[in-house]
């Protein structure tokens, strides 16, 4: 048994930090959740909020009092900017006896995680997830009102990783040995095309769902017409059309680290099943 710790987790509220804080609890340890608004948090009994801002060192001190481990994202504020304030919540950490730091990969550089590795004071762990299985519902309005998933690049490949299972793996560094100066990539047990990802939610929900392949153009202006920003856009078309080999490479992270196998997307869509079906008594024709 891994004697009880204390742990700080932020970007809690997160798809990611929700799922570190809900592993911790289920490890027997003390969680303690940093979010700008405590008052908007929605967090399961036994979980000690505190308000504090990342892009705001100091504002963590009090957070930061007894804890051994900080998971820590690498934005901050309201607008999600990169956070330049590493070296400083570092700093801050290491004075209030934190003697494990995970950090969660943004896909790109980082200030935040520059400083991480550069830290001799703390054993921290990098998590570098592929693609969250959880990006899946964004074809939840769209399956719900007319049982059709629009895609391009369809025949893409995927190790796509459930979000349990990074937070599973970010909580056994936070608190057990082994995993000081290592960088993971979390990804999940097989690879998946487009294609296969909807044959699964369909399959969960119980209802047939058409997949329409769309030209790059079609996929730029349906995500122009959702709101999403041409630099977004623009990173969409690279890792869907050009996935990198890590996002197309199955490892065994989850299972080396956990001692357990990685969830299937068969699996996270059967956990969310529900998401994809119309409401009762509002069934699509």
């Amino acid at each position: 048994m891994t004697q009880t710790q204390k742990i700080l987790v932020t970007g809690a509220t997160g798809t990611v930090g929700h799922q570190v804080v809900a592993e911790l609890l289920a490890r027997g340890h003390m969680v303690r959740a940093l979010t700008r608004d405590p008052a908007r948090s929605d967090f399961p009994a036994g979980v000690e909020v505190v308000q504090g801002d990342l892009t705001e060192p100091d504002s963590l001190v009090p957070a930061l009092a007894g804890v051994t481990g900080l998971h820590l994202i690498t934005f901050g504020g309201a607008y999600f900017a990169p956070l330049e304030t590493g070296p400083r919540i570092l700093d801050l950490a290491r004075a209030t006896g934190v003697r494990r730091v995970t950090v969660l990969h943004g896909g790109g550089p980082s200030l935040l995680e520059d400083a991480v590795r550069a830290d001799d004071g703390v054993d921290w762990t990098v998590l570098m997830p592929v693609e969250f299985m959880a990006n899946a519902l964004e074809w939840a309005d769209g399956i719900v009102a007319s049982d059709e998933v629009r895609e391009p690049f369809v025949s893409r490949l995927s190790a796509m990783v459930h979000e349990g299972d990074i937070g599973a793996v970010a909580a056994v560094a936070l608190t057990e040995e082994g995993h000081g100066r290592q960088e993971y990539v979390i990804t999940g047990p097989e690879l998946l095309t487009v294609t296969d990802k909807v044959a699964a939610v369909a399959a969960a929900r119980g209802r047939e769902i058409s997949l329409v392949e769309l030209t790059q153009e079609q996929a730029v202006a349906q995500w122009r017409a959702a709101g999403h920003p041409e630099d977004v856009i623009g990173f969409l078309l690279e890792a869907y059309g050009n996935t990198p080999e890590v996002g197309r490479t199955v490892a065994d992270t989850v299972e080396k680290v956990t001692g357990r196998p990685a969830r299937t997307f068969g699996q996270w869509a059967a956990e969310h099943a529900r998401e994809f079906m119309a409401p009762t008594g509002g069934a699509v024709s």
